[in-house]
């Protein structure tokens, strides 16, 4: 025998109910309706079909939540926050402190700029005015060259005229 935690009890047929179009073989049908709660309909190893008292069933509990260990990485970022967030911070002290020398660095560069652009123009004009023949007094040797070929390889003829 099976030991089970619920009491099976078969319908008694009710011959008083039964009405007359039905054979004596036949059983009772119940509606779905009229079967309390806690009540099904079962089948029995033998075939007979029966109504059952089956316990309710608790719903089962939630699985309880297990501690994970914490990444490797998460443990490295954590530790690497607080670090980088006072780099940061020293690097915007140092930058406040330094603001006003780098204010003036970028001013004298832009002076070292300017000088080298007026060097750059300057310095010609000066030359052009220090060979210029009105300071000397000596005449300007000018040299004019006429060079003559023929064809593509050919032998080059120049004269050389000088006033």
């Amino acid at each position: 025998m099976h030991d089970t935690t619920y009491t099976i009890t078969t319908q008694t047929p009710r011959a008083s109910t039964r009405p007359a179009y039905l054979p004596a073989s036949a059983e009772p049908v119940m509606l779905p309706s009229e079967i309390p709660p806690g009540v099904q309909m079962v089948t029995l190893p033998g075939g007979i079909r029966t109504l059952a008292y089956t316990p309710t069933q608790a719903p089962p509990a939630p699985p309880v939540p297990v501690a994970q260990p914490i990444p490797a990485w998460a443990k490295t970022t954590a530790l690497l926050v607080p670090t980088v967030g006072g780099g940061v911070a020293a690097a915007g002290i140092g930058l406040s402190y330094a603001a006003p020398g780098l204010i003036a660095m970028s001013q004298a560069l832009w002076a070292t700029v300017a000088l080298i652009a007026a060097g750059a123009i300057g310095l010609p004009v000066l030359l052009r005015l220090a060979r210029s023949g009105t300071g000397s007094g000596r005449p300007t040797t000018h040299i004019t060259q006429n060079i003559t070929a023929s064809g593509m390889f050919g032998r080059a003829n120049g004269t050389i005229n000088h006033r």
